[in-house]
């Protein structure tokens, strides 16, 4: 048996039941996941939080510019005299959605997942990507006095 060493984990357990939460080992409620996003050279890069999320359970998709990942933490595969001591992991569906600008090429976006990070790659349109404008006179020759 697992031994409890904060005194207020319980308090906590039944303060997010009241307001809501799920009871720990039991599916919850969507909820957001967390993420970092930045730009590389011509890439945003968005990377998603997903631990003990199979592969399998990812569903990713683009409409309208709006970029949907949903994903599926399902419960451990016990064997039947197994006995839970401690289940805090959430369970359930994650899902999260961004808002792509014009200035991005949704058409090539790429994902990879390793080690419950999803890092997806969603590179800048080429309108969108800063150019070198020409400068060109009006061919006025300046007059000397």
């Amino acid at each position: 048996m697992l031994m409890r060493t904060d005194p207020f984990r319980e308090l906590d357990q039944i303060t997010q039941r009241l307001l809501g939460g799920a009871a720990p080992g039991t599916w919850s409620r969507p909820a957001p996941m967390p993420l970092d996003a930045y730009r590389s050279g011509d890439h945003l890069v968005v990377a998603f939080d997903l631990p003990g999320v199979a592969p399998d359970a990812i569903d990713m998709d683009v409409e309208r510019n709006v970029l949907t990942v949903k994903a599926e933490r399902r419960p451990l595969d016990l064997a039947e005299d197994a006995q839970v001591q401690v289940a805090e992991r959430p369970l359930g569906v994650f899902s999260r959605q961004l808002f792509l600008g014009d200035a991005l090429d949704t058409d090539r976006i790429e994902a990879s997942y390793d080690n419950g990070v999803l890092t997806v790659r969603i590179p800048v349109a080429e309108q969108a990507k800063p150019r070198k404008v020409a400068v060109s006179t009006s061919g006025r020759k300046a007059i000397d006095a």
